[in-house]
C-alpha cells in the first residue's frame, strides 16, 4: 500500500513514457541523451549514491516540472525504447498522478483563502484537475480535486501551490 510522502519529502518522477519500473531499469542505459535534449532542463541524472539508479533519469515536480513537450523530445531521444517510441501525444504521459496528499496546507481547503494556483498551472485544467465546490471538513470551500484518468504527473500544479510545502503533490507511476 501507497502512503504519501511527507510534505518535505522528495519525491522522483520518471519520464513521459517510462516503461515499468523494472523494464525501465532494465532497459535504461543510463546516456542521459533524455536530459541532454530537454528545453526546460527538467531532466536530472541520479548522483553517485552507491544504488543501482545512479545515472537513472529523473524530476522533482516541485522544483522543475514536466512541461509536457507536444513532439516528447526525451521520448524522442531514447536510442533503448526505456522510454516507450509509441507514445507520441503527451496527453496520454503517465508519469505519475497527482493528489491532494496534504489538504491541511491547502489554503482552500483549510478556509484561509481562495487559491486555485494548482488549477491555473495545470495544462489540462478543467479535465485532469477542477476546483470542487462545497464545504471541507477544515471550514474551507474549495477542494482542489484530480482526475486520475487524465493527470499526467506533469507537477505543474504542484510547483505552483503556494503553500510552504506542496499541498499538491504528485505521486509517480513508478512506486
Amino acid at each position: 500500500l501507497f502512503q504519501a510522502p511527507s510534505a518535505g519529502a522528495q519525491v522522483f518522477i520518471r519520464p513521459p513514457g517510462a516503461l515499468a519500473e523494472d523494464e525501465f531499469s532494465a532497459a535504461c542505459i543510463r546516456c542521459g541523451l533524455c536530459v541532454q535534449v530537454c528545453p526546460y532542463d527538467t531532466w536530472r541524472l541520479f548522483d553517485h549514491d552507491g544504488s543501482a539508479q545512479v545515472g537513472t533519469p529523473y524530476f522533482v515536480a516541485r522544483d522543475i516540472p514536466c512541461e509536457m513537450c507536444p513532439d516528447i523530445p526525451c521520448v524522442q531521444a531514447c536510442p533503448t525504447g526505456a522510454l516507450d517510441p509509441d507514445l507520441t501525444d503527451i496527453r496520454q504521459a503517465e508519469m505519475g498522478t497527482a493528489s491532494l496528499t496534504h489538504p491541511e496546507l491547502c489554503n482552500s481547503y483549510i478556509g484561509a483563502s481562495y487559491c486555485d494556483s494548482c488549477y491555473q498551472a495545470c495544462p489540462l485544467r478543467d479535465e485532469a484537475i477542477y476546483m470542487k465546490i462545497g464545504p471541507t471538513d477544515k471550514r474551507g470551500y474549495f477542494t482542489p480535486t484530480v482526475n486520475p484518468d487524465v493527470c499526467t504527473g506533469c507537477g505543474k500544479c504542484e510547483q505552483a501551490c503556494i503553500a510552504h510545502e506542496a499541498a499538491i503533490r504528485v505521486i509517480p507511476s513508478h512506486v
